[in-house]
């Protein structure tokens, strides 16, 4: 790995740990890098996921003011996140990415839009509440399964459900997404290193930057009026879409 290279993964280890930090979508950062220094596909997804997921930890610690208030729903979503981190996990060793990635552009805009307009169609009765709580958790799992087996806007797809539910508070919702985000990428990353998918020296490279990306990105952000995270979540969204749109059909 040359210097240039090296210097090309750590800063892209620090951007995609403070994008993912905010709403998700770390992955399009890290993947195309990897893919320019010459790693095959499949190894460099698998390394990204285990370049990144260390520098989760930096997330969790900067929210975790916020994990009292979203406790009682780890119950509901850690199970479900684990059985398809695990599905998500065997699949991509399994399939080619080309068979799958065609969705993703349509994912990510669908759930950019509904994370957008969440204020507007989340109910409020009880009742409704409830049913969006297990429409939340059933979609934990197709979400799981794609964060482990790509990942990218996996945290817009998370926000956008968590709204239906009932959520509100910006912060609360990033911090319940940072834990099961990290969960899916723990199992996913722990997979890939069993089965010898990693590049180590390209995946330590990322670390180093995505330890301080994680923390800056989570701690700073919780000093902008919720707001204006919203906007700034929302248009990541709306830029991902885009780029992957452009990757697949441009």
């Amino acid at each position: 790995m040359t210097t240039l290279e090296l210097l090309s993964l750590i800063a892209a280890g620090c951007t995609a740990g403070a994008i993912n930090a905010i709403a998700g979508g770390g992955t399009l950062v890290t993947f195309p890098v990897l893919l320019m220094c010459g790693t095959p596909p499949v190894l460099a997804n698998a390394t990204s996921t285990v370049g990144l997921v260390i520098g989760t930890a930096g997330s969790i610690v900067s929210f975790r003011s916020h994990l009292k208030s979203v406790k009682e729903m780890l119950w509901w979503f850690v199970p479900v996140c684990l059985v398809g981190a695990g599905i998500g996990s065997w699949l991509l060793t399994k399939t080619s990415d080309d068979q799958f990635s065609r969705l993703i552009p349509f994912l990510v805009l669908f759930a950019t839009l509904l994370f957008f307009l969440q204020g507007f169609l989340r109910k409020s009765a009880t009742e409704a509440k409830s049913k969006a709580l297990w429409f939340s958790v059933a979609l934990q799992l197709p979400v799981a399964i794609y964060g482990a087996f790509f990942g990218a806007g996996i945290g817009i797809l998370m926000l956008a459900s968590f709204g239906f539910m009932g959520m509100t508070h910006i912060h609360e919702m990033n911090a319940l997404k940072n834990l099961l985000g990290s969960l899916i990428n723990v199992v996913a990353a722990t997979w890939f290193i069993t089965a010898g998918m990693v590049n180590w020296p390209q995946a330590l490279a990322l670390t180093a930057g995505a330890l301080i990306g994680y923390y800056l990105g989570a701690h700073y952000s919780q000093r902008i009026a919720p707001q204006r995270v919203r906007q700034v979540i929302t248009a990541i969204g709306l830029v991902i879409s885009i780029v992957m749109f452009w990757r697949q059909f441009g």
